[in-house]
């Protein structure tokens, strides 16, 4: 379960990230709007599934390397845990799942919930009122 929240909570980081640079007007509010989200997914240890089919492979090749292995300085148990199932079931469906409820629902949806339904609402009492105002047209 931590896996799928870390994934949350990533992913509603980078969206927003990216959100956020798309409706900056200059370059240097990109950078910003960009920097910081990534830079809180980062320090505070989100998972990101992309990011995790890179390290975790890298991480599981590595093992092999005697000399790589030692310099970790895990146990034999724990190298032993890291291995392809592991990664798949333990992390990579949670982490992936996590990531799209983070990105469509609290970002896509808190937009949708902000703006669109209120944009719809607004549309459909703009159409109700329509009929009244060619009626009034045509005095």
């Amino acid at each position: 379960m931590s896996a799928f929240y870390l994934g949350i909570m990533c992913n509603w980081l980078v969206c927003l990230a990216v959100w956020m640079a798309t409706g900056a007007k200059d370059i240097v509010g990109k950078i910003f709007a960009i920097f910081f989200p990534i830079w809180l997914f980062v320090t505070s240890g989100f998972e990101h599934s992309i990011a995790n089919m890179y390290y975790i492979p890298a991480g599981i090749l590595a093992k092999a390397n005697p000399h790589w292995a030692a310099a970790t300085h895990l146990t034999a148990q724990t190298l032993a845990n890291l291995n392809w199932e592991t990664f798949i079931v333990n992390n990579l469906i949670p982490v992936t799942l996590g990531n799209i409820i983070g990105g469509s629902v609290f970002v896509a949806g808190a937009y949708w919930f902000i703006y669109v339904r209120t944009a719809s609402k607004k549309r459909s009492l703009a159409t109700m009122a329509q009929p009244e105002l060619e009626l009034n047209a045509g005095k």
